[in-house]
């Protein structure tokens, strides 16, 4: 039975700036060809506004995320969340084997280790609490929300928490400020506020790409340490490095599966 909508359906699993130009290109290259729709997990109390349609929180684990699939007649979907949403895109890749809808994983651009940078690379937030003793009192967090009871033992040091988003309840630390704000950000007002509050070590997640990029280079200037946690192990799967690599990616796929498609609604 053909279904109310019969364009290609692309679901674009977002919340980052990437996700959200995907969306915008894909709408512009594809125009009403193309049925695209941007998932959102719902942490922030401001999402984003996307081109197409948008819904907004979790699908319920894998198999949630499949029956939206089924449900929803999904052909493809573009994995374009944060590279530390280990959990969705572990989902997204069992979701799509299971209901054999192609997925690709646009993937951003790691961080790169440049001279006079002082990193120190750990695995986890409670390895990058038992490194900060050793390196400052101040610290600059900016590993958002989740897990910050990691650092509540360390009642010596002062942390300067950046979210998004007010917090909700009391930060399981010690002594700390929240300073509010969304990226980009540039130069030199990370600059600033390292000076501002005085910060003697910075703790970062390895996100990649521009948009928090200048803490680093600020840190850098000043000499500062910066632990660093790795990125998650992705699942395997096709990448793209760049929206446009993903465009290209989504072109070719529509014109593989066309003529398929016609020919399944029209029977």
């Amino acid at each position: 039975m053909p279904r109310p909508d019969s364009r290609p359906h692309l679901l674009i699993l977002g919340g980052t700036g990437e996700a959200a130009a995907l969306a915008a290109a894909a709408v512009e290259r594809f125009g009403e060809a193309l049925r695209v729709t941007t998932s959102l997990a719902g942490r922030t109390t401001r999402p984003a506004q996307v081109a197409g349609e948008r819904r907004v929180g979790g699908f319920g684990g894998a198999d949630g995320l499949a029956g939206y699939i089924a449900e929803h007649g999904v052909d493809l979907v573009i994995d374009a969340t944060h590279p530390f949403a280990a959990q969705i895109s572990a989902q997204a890749a069992a979701a799509c084997a299971a209901a054999a809808v192609p997925r690709l994983v646009l993937e951003r651009a790691a961080w790169v280790r440049e001279p006079g940078d002082r990193w120190i690379e750990v695995d986890d937030l409670g390895a990058a609490a038992a490194a900060l003793p050793a390196l400052g009192r101040r610290c600059f967090l900016t590993t958002g929300a989740r897990g910050l009871g990691a650092f509540a033992a360390l009642g010596h040091m002062h942390f300067i928490v950046r979210l998004v988003d007010p917090p909700g309840t009391k930060l399981p630390l010690a002594s700390y400020e929240v300073v509010l704000g969304r990226g980009p950000f540039g130069l030199a007002a990370e600059r600033a506020m390292l000076e501002r509050y005085a910060i003697d070590v910075l703790v970062a997640k390895a996100s990649g790409g521009g948009a928090t990029a200048a803490k680093l280079l600020a840190a850098r200037e000043l000499g500062l340490p910066v632990v660093m946690l790795r990125r998650p192990l992705a699942p395997p799967g096709a990448r793209a490095g760049s929206v446009a690599a993903a465009l290209d990616w989504l072109a070719a796929r529509l014109a593989a599966t066309g003529p398929a498609r016609e020919t399944e609604e029209i029977g």
